[in-house]
């Protein structure tokens, strides 16, 4: 395997203080300094040669060389455009053999398409393995499972209590609407923790390790869009029973216990018992819903 080298705390450093770079909440800049910490992401996100990686947030290139490591190919998604313009760089001084397996698009992940990624991934994205920024770590993930499904598996690092609720199971008390969500496209679980001193700088929060597999999601007439609109219906009002949260799409409280029968929901419960299945059966008996419907979307 070529030799790369991966960036250490000094390393980091130097590199921010030669592009002049202050690290802003704003993009949710806090850069690993850790070179076992890259390595174990990388490890436990099982890619290889035969992958194609999609990484969001490289920032200084601390995963993206670890990623590099492993013979796969990495195309990273940088929306800092003093970020973007320095990475190229990087991976030419710390990994010169594995240049070709490596590229850019700079722009923002939650705006990027699936054909521009595809584009610039050369052959079709496996993988997704990410050091997401805290504040749109949910969205990103969804839009990329959205747009990608040609993605098989990956590992996404995030805020500790967003990975609790990624991976939480129907009826726990960290499930909700990104469970919900997640569980339309992957198999989630927790694969870790990442202690918050391996960043710099060190944030106010921990970081938490999800692990995913790809799953087909459900076989359904109704669209995506509209199943996730009941959802966010369920869960609008956590203390809600199901027979209230979903009277606004049904029409009446009456037409909602109905669609629940028919369901096979019981009308009393709430949405933090339901698994995307149950949404799935309630979303099919609902009148044809708008996909343009506050929520509607991922």
């Amino acid at each position: 395997m070529p030799s790369v080298q991966l960036l250490g705390p000094a390393e980091v450093r130097a590199l921010a203080a030669e592009m002049g770079l202050r690290p802003t909440k704003q993009h949710g800049q806090n850069f690993v300094i850790d070179p076992n910490t890259v390595r174990r992401i990388a490890r436990e996100a099982g890619v290889g040669a035969d992958d194609v990686v999609v990484e969001v947030g490289p920032g200084l290139g601390s995963l993206t060389l670890a990623l590099l490591e492993t013979g796969a190919r990495v195309t990273a998604v940088e929306v800092d455009p003093l970020l973007a313009e320095a990475l190229p760089g990087t991976i030419a001084r710390r990994a010169p053999e594995l240049v070709d397996r490596f590229s850019l698009v700079s722009g923002d992940a939650l705006r990027v398409g699936g054909a521009d990624l595809a584009a610039a991934c050369v052959s079709a994205p496996t993988a997704l393995v990410a050091n997401l920024p805290y504040n749109v770590s949910v969205p990103v993930l969804l839009h990329l499972f959205e747009e990608l499904p040609t993605l098989r598996q990956g590992l996404v690092m995030v805020q500790a209590e967003v990975a609790d609720r990624l991976a939480a199971p129907p009826g726990s008390k960290t499930y909700g609407v990104p469970s919900v969500k997640a569980a339309w496209y992957a198999d989630l679980r927790r694969a870790g923790s990442v202690s918050r001193q391996v960043f710099w700088p060190v944030p106010n929060v921990d970081s938490g390790l999800v692990a995913w597999t790809h799953r087909e999601p459900p076989a359904t007439s109704v669209s995506r869009a509209g199943v996730f609109a009941v959802v966010d219906a369920a869960f609008a009002q956590r203390r809600k029973t199901l027979r209230a949260a979903l009277r606004p799409l049904a029409g009446s409280t009456d037409a909602s216990v109905a669609v629940l029968q028919r369901a096979g929901v019981d009308p009393d419960a709430r949405g933090e018992v339901l698994g995307i299945e149950d949404f799935v059966r309630i979303a099919e008996e609902l009148p044809a819903l708008d996909p343009a419907l506050p929520g509607g979307g991922p």
